[in-house]
């Protein structure tokens, strides 16, 4: 056969999102995707009905309205923000923009997935480097660069670990890169904690980093797919350069805006996070099920063997509960269990509780 794909593509392993549905299983409960389980702000759902009158309209190609509403709310220089399909987007124009066949892009092993797939889609090879305890290694990454090195990603808080490093060692590892390397801050997990700006500043001291963020985690916007990036002038300018003029349709658009500007509903859906995932993860622990501390919204439960997260898995799915194994990102003995409701919380601990004294 003559027609063949680019180099790499096949070594892609297409990303699989968390299921949603168990057959032969009503009252399912899904804890598989990070999703906010309080859903969006009114505002966001009524924006989103309005413009049902407008559907016959191009949406703008210059995300104006939206780039201005997150830069009053965030304190962002407009002018350098890019929206996208969710952030997986503006990760995928970054390499796009930025490495290709021959260069090398640099991602941790427990690092969200879309890394690889979006290296490999450009041409270039990802290297995969390792963390310390689950936590990103500041010192494996700078070991791991070399002049073939384009790019470093790493997620601040990390999916799925929910672990990260301060503000000292991201701008350490910005300072020692080398001067053609771009460091690329996810920060989708970065709204669950309070009074941290994902990079934001550091974007604004250097000319090497770049933050990438969503609408899809805490703004409860999974469905529309709106993600946004915050970076230095000649890094924007190439992305709009790429992109596709109307990448993001017009609710998209007029949903996000309405999100980023209901503060007071994000602050609330923030701090019931914070509550029940410190109440999960003390339950889990409770029934011998441990976790790293985790600064997103779902817990790492850490489980005795592969054989044991896969038959607690099994059973919970018997009970209509949803859960993200993460055998994929090499994390065999753990499930990723989002910070649902309080009754999803509840009675996700206690079907483990279950399952660990039937086990036992």
């Amino acid at each position: 056969m003559k027609i063949v794909p680019q180099s790499g593509i096949m070594e892609i392993q297409p990303y699989q999102g968390g299921a949603s549905q168990v057959e032969g299983v009503q009252n399912i409960v899904k804890l598989s995707s990070n999703e906010n389980p309080f859903g969006p702000s009114e505002d966001a759902v009524e924006a989103f009905r309005r413009t049902s009158f407008d559907l016959h309209r191009y949406p703008s190609t210059d995300h104006a309205t939206l780039r201005e509403a997150i830069s009053e709310v965030h304190g962002l220089d407009a002018g350098r923000i890019v929206c996208g399909v969710g952030s997986d987007e503006i990760i995928s124009l970054l390499c796009q923009g930025y490495a290709g066949p021959g260069d090398e892009v640099i991602h941790t092993e427990h690092g969200f997935s879309m890394y690889r797939i979006s290296a490999l889609a450009a041409g270039a090879s990802p290297i995969e480097v390792a963390e310390r305890e689950r936590m990103t290694d500041v010192n494996a990454i700078l070991a791991a660069c070399t002049e073939n090195t384009r790019m470093v990603f790493i997620a601040n808080p990390n999916n799925p670990t929910g672990t990260m490093i301060g503000d000292g060692e991201v701008a350490r590892l910005a300072e020692k890169l080398p001067e053609h390397v771009l460091l690329v801050l996810d920060g989708a997990y970065a709204e669950y904690i309070e009074g941290y700006d994902g990079g934001a500043a550091l974007v604004d001291r250097r000319e090497n980093v770049v933050m990438t963020r969503t609408f899809s985690k805490l703004y409860g916007l999974g469905g529309l797919r709106v993600g946004w990036g915050y970076g230095p002038a000649h890094v924007v300018d190439v992305l709009n350069r790429i992109r596709g003029p109307f990448n993001l349709s017009q609710p998209a658009l007029a949903a996000a805006q309405a999100a980023v500007r209901d503060e007071e509903y994000a602050t609330k859906c923030r701090l019931e996070n914070t509550r029940l995932r410190g109440w999960l993860a003390e339950a889990l622990a409770e029934h011998g099920v441990s976790s790293d501390t985790s600064m997103g919204n779902f817990v790492l439960a850490r489980f005795a063997s592969q054989a044991e997260a896969q038959s607690c898995d099994v059973y919970l799915q018997s009970q209509g509960l949803i859960v993200r194994s993460v055998v994929g990102y090499r994390l065999p003995n753990y499930l990723r269990i989002t910070v649902g409701d309080e009754s999803a919380c509840r009675r996700v601990a206690h079907a483990v509780g279950q399952f660990k004294a039937g086990a036992t």
